[in-house]
């Protein structure tokens, strides 16, 4: 007798956060706007302090290593790819660039959701804000056949 394979916690939060992001654009507009959220909340805490931006990174890093050690792997190199373009930035641009694509990123998230008619999933569950980098690195890990 086969017995099924338990569901993984990563695949459920995966499914959840997917129910409310089918429409094509939407998730076009998410491999964008998450991303470019994700930088500019680290680029407001490197104006704070670069290591307030470090600490966020590995706080959020260790989640993730909970759910996958694959997507932790990914979310490390996107995280510090991140952090390089911000130490590389002129010290005096990082809050304009960080704050302007915040909410440039918010307008393209919420009109996603618009397109698609149901509200952003973090509005019931707050996981979901981390959970939305993963659903766009689950997209390239797919098309590069990794497993997560």
């Amino acid at each position: 007798m086969n017995t099924p394979i338990p569901e993984r916690r990563i695949d459920e939060l995966l499914a959840r956060y997917a129910q409310s992001h089918r429409h094509p654009m939407n998730e076009i507009i998410h491999c964008i706007c998450v991303p470019a959220i994700m930088f500019s909340l680290l680029g407001l805490c490197w104006t704070v302090s670069p290591a307030v931006a470090l600490v966020v990174a590995a706080a959020s890093l260790a989640y993730y290593l909970r759910l996958s050690p694959s997507f932790a792997v990914g979310m490390l190199a996107m995280a510090a790819l991140m952090l390089v373009v911000l130490a590389r930035l002129p010290a005096g641009a990082v809050l304009p660039v960080s704050a302007v694509v915040f909410v440039l990123a918010w307008i393209g998230q919420f009109v996603g959701h618009r397109i698609e008619g149901k509200k952003p999933s973090f509005f019931e569950d707050l996981r979901f804000l981390l959970v939305g980098p993963l659903f766009v690195l689950a997209f390239l890990y797919r098309r590069w056949h990794i497993v997560y």
